[in-house]
């Protein structure tokens, strides 16, 4: 699947959403703003996660009431409507298409079509990863062999310490090549055929894939494919993708 194909088609869904439900021709404000880390995911015990020591940021969409993250290298802000929205270049636009996310986000929630768009804070992470253990042990096999794609360092420490054999794919030159709880952190772009066709049996991929446009990459796999996380609450609504995500619980 092309980056075209599938961001035109999520653009298409979410159209419909916005005709059946009398929203397109409504004037609505969305403001969009990059959280602070803290803002974003509180203060967490560790202090590993990317959105504490990397260069991507939240941005948070505000639809009325109801707030929808994107967790995403190229932030930016904006206040209109929603057919400005649309009408933002998706495909080639990284900081249109993270704008995009976000408010899709915030307009499915509002609309209870998704849910787990705030990401979860403080001790969150780490009780996300303890329901995630409970959510893969109960629904495969405790030696499946796991791909994470995104280094998420409670997940994998989680995977790691549980049994699994799991091997962790990113994009970050700071995280490839150094050995992160216990596993080596691969490339994800030289090291992902023999990672994801070579050696998964399943793969549990970051949602934030929707704002970089690596999602391609883990669609139409040949092996089931698990995405976690706020980013892409509202696209797997949207498009059925198999998205498992508590964040809902703890943000």
């Amino acid at each position: 699947m092309t980056a075209e194909s599938f961001y035109g088609t999520l653009k298409e869904r979410f159209t419909e959403v916005l005709q059946e439900t009398g929203l397109l021709g409504e004037q609505v404000s969305v403001d969009c703003r990059a959280l602070r880390p803290e803002e974003a995911i509180g203060r967490p015990k560790r202090q590993d996660f990317p959105i504490l020591a990397g260069k991507d940021v939240m941005i948070q969409a505000q639809f009325r009431q109801t707030r929808g993250q994107a967790f995403t290298d190229a932030p930016a802000s904006f206040e209109g409507t929603l057919d400005e929205i649309l009408a933002m270049d998706i495909v080639h636009d990284r900081h249109s298409r993270s704008l995009f996310i976000a408010v899709l986000n915030a307009v499915m929630a509002h609309l209870g079509r998704c849910c787990g768009t705030v990401h979860c804070r403080t001790e969150g992470p780490e009780l996300c990863s303890g329901d995630m253990k409970a959510y893969l042990q109960e629904h495969y096999p405790a030696d499946v062999r796991i791909a994470l794609i995104g280094y998420q360092p409670a997940l994998l420490e989680m995977l790691h310490d549980s049994g699994f054999s799991v091997r962790v794919l990113d994009l970050n030159p700071g995280n490839v090549g150094q050995v992160r709880c216990g596993v080596l952190v691969e490339d994800g772009v030289r090291d992902y055929d023999k990672v994801v066709h070579d050696f998964a049996q399943l793969i549990l991929c970051t949602g934030s894939t929707v704002c970089n446009g690596t999602i391609v990459n883990y669609l139409e796999l040949e092996k089931e494919v698990v995405f976690f996380g706020t980013s892409i609450a509202g696209t797997a609504s949207l498009l059925g993708l198999n998205r498992v995500c508590f964040a809902q619980k703890y943000c």
